[in-house]
C-alpha cells in the first residue's frame, strides 16, 4: 500500500510540474523569455522561485540523516546554507542584476572585458552545474528504491524527463512558476508528516525521553571549514544567481534576497525538528538520507503513515525536479550563450545537453551522504567562482588574467584536497579532516592567485564606469 501511495504522489508531482511550466512557458517567445523571464519576477514570487530550486535533495532528504548521522556537527549545514543568502543579499544581488547580464559567462564579459575570463567563468558553471545536478540524480535514484522497490535507474530517468519536458519549451518563464509552487509543496510534504509525527511520539510517551545528540566530533576548524564553503559556496552557485537576472532591477533584487533568507530559515527548521525526532525516537532509517523517507512509517501505523510516507515522496521528488531545473536554466543559459549563439534555439539545444549529461552520468554511478558530497561540492563552488565575483563587483583592480588564475587555482587545490581525503591521507588527523573539508585552504589559495594575476595583468582601463554601472541604482 505505501508503494502505490508514493508512486502516485510521485507521477502526481512530475505530471503537475510539466503541466504547471507549460502553462508558464505560454508567453516565451523571446530571448529574453528564455533566458531572463524578460526581467519581469517580481520579489515575492522570485524568492520563492529561488527557495524551490536551493532547497535540494540535500536539504531534503540529507540534512536529517546528517543530524542522525553525526549529530550536533550536521547542525551546522543548516546554518550555513541559510547564512549564504545574507551575503548574497550585502555583496552581490543587486550588482549582479545591473551588470544587464544572462549568465554567469556574460559578467565575465561585461566586468573584464576578457573573453578568456568568459570562458573560465562559462567553464566552471558547467562543471559546477553537472556536478551539482548528480545528487539529484542519486537522490532521486535513493528515493524510488526506498519507497517503491523499483531499480534505482528509473529515478534520474523520470528526472531528466520532467526536467526536458518542463524547461526546453519556455526556459526561464516556464520554469518559474513551477520553481515557486515547488517550495510550497516541499515545505508543506515535510511540515505536515513533522508536525503529525511530533505530536504522535509526544502522544505515545514521547515527551519524556531525554533527548542526546552524540557530541561534535570534528575539531572547531574543520567546522570553519565547512561553513566558509557553504556561506561563500552559496555566492557562487549558478542556478540561484541566474535568478538574480530576472528581477526588474537591483533594489527588486534586494528585496527578493530579503524574502529568501525568510522562506529557507523557515524550511530549515522543519529538517533539523525531523533529526531530532528521529534521533530521540531511536527510528533512524536504513542508511541516514532514507531518515525522513522511512520516519512515517517507522513512528506511525495505519492509513496515516501511508498517506504521510506518499506526502514525503513526493515533496523529496519536487525536490530533485526544481533543483535540477534551475540548474538546467544556468547551464543552458551558458551553453546557449557560449556555443549555440544565444538565439532562443540555441537556449533549447543548450538545455537538452544540459539535462542530458548528468542523467547519463547518474546511470553509471552512486552516491550516499547527499549533504556531504554537495558540502564537497559547494567548497569546489567558494574556490572559483565566488572569488571572481566578489572581486569584479567590489575590487577595481580586478582583472580577467586574476579571475582565471583564481578558477583554475582554486579548482585544483580543491580536488587535490578532496582526491588525497578519498584516498585516506590524514585520517582521523586535523590535516585529514582539512583535506576532506578543503575550503580553508582552497579559498585562499584561489584569492591568492586572483590577486597575483590581477597585479601582474591589470583590468580593463574602464573599470570605473563598470564598477559605478554595477554599484548605482
Amino acid at each position: 500500500m505505501t508503494s502505490l501511495a508514493s508512486t502516485v504522489a510521485i507521477a502526481l508531482v512530475c505530471t503537475v510540474t510539466i503541466l504547471v511550466a507549460l502553462r508558464g512557458g505560454q508567453r516565451s517567445r523571446t530571448t529574453a523569455d528564455v533566458y531572463v523571464a524578460a526581467r519581469s519576477v517580481r520579489p515575492w514570487f522570485n524568492a520563492s522561485a529561488i527557495g524551490g530550486e536551493y532547497l535540494s535533495a540535500a536539504s531534503f532528504l540529507g540534512v536529517t540523516g546528517l543530524i542522525v548521522l553525526s549529530g550536533r556537527d550536521g547542525l551546522w549545514y543548516p546554518v550555513g546554507y541559510a547564512a549564504g543568502f545574507l551575503m548574497l543579499l550585502l555583496f552581490v544581488a543587486a550588482p549582479l542584476r545591473r551588470s544587464g547580464a544572462y549568465a554567469l559567462s556574460d559578467f565575465g564579459l561585461v566586468r573584464f572585458r576578457d573573453e578568456r575570463a568568459a570562458k573560465a567563468l562559462g567553464y566552471a558553471v558547467l562543471g559546477v552545474g553537472w556536478l551539482y545536478m548528480l545528487p539529484q540524480m542519486h537522490g532521486a535514484a535513493l528515493t524510488v528504491r526506498t519507497v517503491t522497490g523499483a531499480p534505482g535507474w528509473v529515478g534520474p530517468l523520470i528526472v531528466t524527463a520532467v526536467v526536458i519536458a518542463s524547461v526546453v519549451p519556455g526556459g526561464m518563464r516556464s520554469i518559474t512558476l513551477v520553481q515557486a509552487v515547488q517550495y510550497w509543496l516541499k515545505l508543506a510534504a515535510l511540515s505536515i508528516p513533522a508536525a503529525a509525527l511530533i505530536f504522535g511520539f509526544a502522544a505515545g510517551g514521547g515527551s519524556s525521553v531525554q533527548l542526546s545528540l552524540p557530541a561534535a566530533s570534528q575539531p572547531p576548524l574543520v567546522t570553519v571549514s565547512l561553513l566558509v564553503a557553504l556561506v561563500f559556496g552559496t555566492l557562487g552557485l549558478p542556478h540561484v544567481l541566474v535568478r538574480f537576472y530576472t528581477n526588474p532591477d537591483g533594489a527588486s533584487a534586494r528585496r527578493t534576497t530579503v524574502i529568501v533568507i525568510c522562506l529557507v530559515c523557515a524550511f530549515y527548521l522543519v529538517p533539523t525538528a525531523l533529526g531530532f525526532l528521529a534521533v530521540a525516537s531511536g527510528a533512524g532509517g536504513s542508511t541516514p538520507d532514507t531518515t525522513v523517507l522511512e520516519l512515517p512509517t517507522r513512528l506511525l501505523g495505519g492509513p496515516l503513515s501511508v498517506a504521510l510516507a506518499a506526502l514525503v515522496a513526493g515533496g523529496a521528488f519536487a525536490a530533485f525536479i526544481s533543483t535540477s531545473s534551475g540548474l538546467c536554466i544556468a547551464l543552458a543559459g551558458v551553453i546557449g550563450r557560449r556555443f549555440f549563439g544565444g538565439s532562443v534555439d540555441g537556449f533549447r539545444r543548450g538545455a537538452l545537453l544540459a539535462a542530458l549529461v548528468p542523467g547519463a552520468l547518474a546511470l553509471v554511478t552512486s552516491s550516499s551522504a547527499l549533504a556531504g558530497v554537495i558540502g564537497s561540492i559547494f567548497a569546489l563552488t567558494a574556490s572559483t567562482i565566488a572569488p571572481v565575483l566578489l572581486a569584479g563587483i567590489w575590487w577595481r583592480r580586478c582583472s580577467g588574467t586574476g579571475a582565471i588564475a583564481a578558477i583554475v587555482v582554486g579548482a585544483l587545490v580543491c580536488a587535490l584536497c578532496l582526491g588525497s581525503a578519498a584516498l585516506g591521507v590524514g585520517a582521523g588527523t586535523l590535516w585529514g579532516g582539512l583535506l576532506a573539508q578543503p575550503a580553508l585552504v582552497s579559498v585562499p589559495a584561489a584569492i591568492a592567485a586572483l590577486v597575483i594575476g590581477s597585479y601582474l595583468r591589470p583590468g580593463p582601463a574602464d573599470a570605473d564606469a563598470i564598477l559605478a554601472r554595477l554599484h548605482t541604482p
